[in-house]
């Protein structure tokens, strides 16, 4: 009778088991799917603050070197904030 018991316990074990592993893999390919939606937004506020501190650059250039730096700058203006922001907090 222990034999029986240990023999069904070991299956229903291995059930348990089968399930917990499928519903994981659901459960990451759904946290996959949900990640990847949402890294896409800091994409679009980041390409429209670089259009923008691109116009912004560019127009107030006075020549050309002006210009070219101020492209540079567009591309990294994330830095600069972060920067600022942190030396206003003291960090």
């Amino acid at each position: 009778m222990a034999t029986k018991k240990a023999k069904i316990e070991a299956e229903w074990d291995e059930e348990l088991e089968k399930k917990m592993e499928k519903k994981a893999k659901k459960w990451e390919k759904s946290w996959g799917r949900m990640c990847q939606s949402s890294s896409a937004s800091g994409g679009a506020v980041y390409g429209l603050g670089f259009v923008g501190a691109l116009i912004y650059f560019i127009s107030t250039a006075t020549n050309f070197w002006a210009g070219v730096l101020g492209i540079l700058k567009a591309i990294v203006w994330p830095g600069f904030v972060v920067y600022e922001l942190l030396k206003f907090f003291n960090l």
